[in-house]
């Protein structure tokens, strides 16, 4: 690969992270019910990513049953990730409820090991209590009353969901594109979260729109599409590394456009995490 190409995959995959830091503005932003939001993220995002694989001459057929099972588990935890996270937002700030979501490496790490041969990793307890550190940090005190902590636990619990979702996916379905595989789990959430249109209120749709719109076509549609493309030209550490600067990127967004100012508390919180994420990354690349 070429210098140029190489810089212009860099640019693109940083890119696809602003794009993906997104969802923390916009889940905290959008006012609308969370589950409501998500179905309209869903829907729209559906949409976008039929009509790419139609461009793109991308085959939908899956090949068996358990593939579609899987699919549909897949499905049900990256729902659940999404209402859990976009809670943690709307009960915090969205530095704490990218910061808690990021989480999810760690708890791949420490949870790889029921769903493959790999054994337990002695450093993956350090980085987990590193996490927990970072987590105390966090907290401005342990009261389950609080809103904060009860966005940290919804955090916690979304980064728990994606992880599943991510362990379960990895080796039964290596063998299709992933934006096929995105448009599948949008679909099935989309059915799936379609009741809750007859008994919460979606009204304030008509304001709101652009924002979702921006939610589906930007975060789930092309940051989604770019970041997985960019697999194919480095490898998938780096990748995460220069994914693990969402929260970043989230922070500086609401800081601009919904004035949060992030607390001493969270920057120390938040630093050790991300820490763990990175060094995570970086043993990760030389295994």
């Amino acid at each position: 690969m070429s210098e140029k190409s190489h810089v212009n995959n860099l640019l693109l995959l940083i890119f696809a992270t602003v794009c993906l830091s997104t969802s923390g503005p916009l889940g905290k932003f959008i006012d609308m019910p969370t589950v409501v939001i998500i179905w309209w993220r869903s829907i729209l995002a559906m949409v976008f990513l039929f009509t790419f694989c139609t461009f793109k001459g991308i085959s939908l057929k899956i090949g068996n049953k358990r593939d579609r099972f899987t699919f549909f588990i897949a499905a049900l935890l990256m729902g659940a990730h999404w209402i859990t996270y976009f809670y943690a937002l709307k009960l915090s700030n969205v530095a704490i409820g990218m910061i808690s979501l990021f989480t999810f490496p760690v708890i791949i790490a420490l949870l790889e090991p029921f769903f493959s041969k790999t054994k337990l990793d002695p450093i993956h307890i350090v980085l987990g209590i590193i996490v927990m550190v970072g987590i105390y940090f966090l907290t401005p005190e342990f009261d389950i009353k609080n809103n904060y902590l009860q966005g940290i636990l919804c955090g916690i619990l979304s980064a728990v969901c994606y992880a599943l979702r991510i362990l379960i996916l990895k080796g039964q379905v290596a063998n299709y594109n992933s934006t096929m595989l995105m448009f599948y789990q949008v679909a099935i959430v989309t059915v799936l979260l379609a009741p809750v249109l007859f008994f919460m209120d979606s009204s304030n749709i008509k304001t709101q729109y652009p924002y979702v719109l921006l939610l589906a076509l930007v975060t789930t549609s092309i940051g989604h599409t770019l970041f997985v493309n960019s697999l194919k030209y480095f490898k998938a550490s780096t990748a995460s590394i220069i994914g693990s600067t969402q929260p970043v990127f989230g922070i500086i967004i609401a800081f601009f456009f919904l004035n949060e100012i992030p607390t001493i508390h969270t920057f120390v919180g938040g630093s050790l995490i991300l820490a763990t994420v990175i060094i995570e990354s970086v043993r990760s690349k030389k295994q």
